[in-house]
């Protein structure tokens, strides 16, 4: 696996995520056009709250031996962690700023430091590699669903 693309791609995350959303109002933030969807607010919260999650995973990996870490129900975050009070700029931040500390980590590591070890309480031996490429890939499966809402609110527009 090529990891400096990879730490790339996870680096620029923060600035795909903001052009994503460049230009919503508040209520575009908050509405739901595609039905049984989450907003696009939503989306952010939970984008930055996994954020936290994996940067904790992988840091975990790094300094420590083999932890054990465990999963998240997204419903469980999204109906606990009032995510329909958010802001939006915040979340955008946040994961801006979680990204660039864990950035500035991985660069210093050797290719070795990569096949380290988590293991996942149901998915079971996870390498530092494999958590990368899990965030990095989150954030792009979320941005597109946020594409395809601007592009349903613009058609509404019209």
């Amino acid at each position: 696996m090529a990891l400096n693309p990879l730490i790339e791609e996870y680096a620029a995350g923060g600035a795909v995520l903001r052009r994503a959303v460049a230009g919503f109002s508040e209520a575009q933030f908050d509405a739901v056009p595609i039905p049984g969807k989450w907003s696009t607010r939503q989306v952010l919260c939970h984008i930055a709250d996994f954020e936290l999650v994996y940067a904790d995973r992988m840091k975990r990996v790094i300094a420590e031996d083999e932890p054990t870490f465990f999963g998240g129900d997204p419903d469980q975050f999204a109906a606990g962690l009032a995510y329909d009070q958010r802001d939006a700029e915040e979340e955008l931040q946040l994961v801006e700023a979680v990204r660039a500390q864990v950035t500035r980590i991985l660069r210093t590591l050797d290719d070795a430091d990569f096949q380290r070890i988590g293991n996942h309480h149901e998915d079971g031996p996870l390498t530092l590699a494999a958590l990368l490429e899990k965030i990095a890939g989150h954030l792009q499966h979320h941005v597109r669903f946020i594409e395809e809402k601007r592009v349903v609110l613009e058609g509404m527009q019209r």
